[in-house]
């Protein structure tokens, strides 16, 4: 689930967006109310999305807050003017998008999805004996669970990690990858041939239970 970060310097509006976003099922909120206040939360909070007013306290304040301290985080604006000079200012910390106020309901929840889809990680970082390995999600073939430790099978090599297969799950994206029996999960798009009970990705072939369900 996203964690989403406010900082909006009117109370009252911090609190309505983030009553819109708890009545959509996004609960994972924090609100700030000042650069300072957001900076701590930043630190401590690591939020996914940033839904932050333009003018915090001062003209341009949000704008110069985020070129400074956000790195990682995707950015929605709120604004209640939309002046060309301002736009120009706030594009240049390549944000999803803005919302004018008074938000509309339907504006932020776009606004958020839309976030979420530009977040999208497509990669996994794991360890490699003492190094950091980047695997990207398209060359895994498939996972398969041996007790605490995950084979990694990838196009044309496997990568052994000690994890548990429930916990690496979580790190996939689960539209891509599903589970097909309880040691092993599969990329969709690289399985060749399915039968009633196994399969097979190019030349291994993989078993399927009947408690988890499988298209491609």
């Amino acid at each position: 689930m996203s964690k989403i970060l406010i900082v909006e310097d009117q109370v009252l509006i911090a609190n309505y967006i983030k009553n819109l976003l708890n009545d959509s099922d996004l609960k994972d909120v924090e609100l700030a109310f000042t650069v300072e206040d957001a900076t701590q939360k930043m630190n401590v909070f690591h939020p996914d999305i940033i839904l932050l007013d333009i003018n915090l306290h001062g003209k341009d304040t949000g704008i110069m807050w985020a070129k400074e301290f956000v790195k990682n985080s995707q950015i929605i604006f709120i604004t209640g003017q939309t002046e060309k000079e301002t736009m120009l200012k706030a594009f240049e910390v390549n944000p999803v998008t803005y919302l004018t106020k008074p938000v509309k309901e339907s504006d932020l929840i776009a606004a958020i999805e839309l976030a979420k889809i530009k977040n999208k990680v497509n990669y996994v970082i794991v360890k490699n004996g003492f190094d950091d390995v980047k695997v990207n999600f398209e060359d895994i073939l498939f996972l398969k669970s041996d007790k605490n430790y995950v084979d990694i099978q990838l196009t044309n090599k496997t990568i052994t990690i000690r994890n548990t297969l429930d916990n690496f799950y979580k790190e996939l994206d689960s539209e891509m990858f599903c589970r097909v029996h309880r040691s092993y999960i599969v990329n969709k798009s690289k399985v060749t041939q399915k039968k009633s009970s196994f399969i097979k990705v190019n030349e291994f072939e993989l078993p399927i239970s009947r408690s988890f369900s499988f298209d491609f």
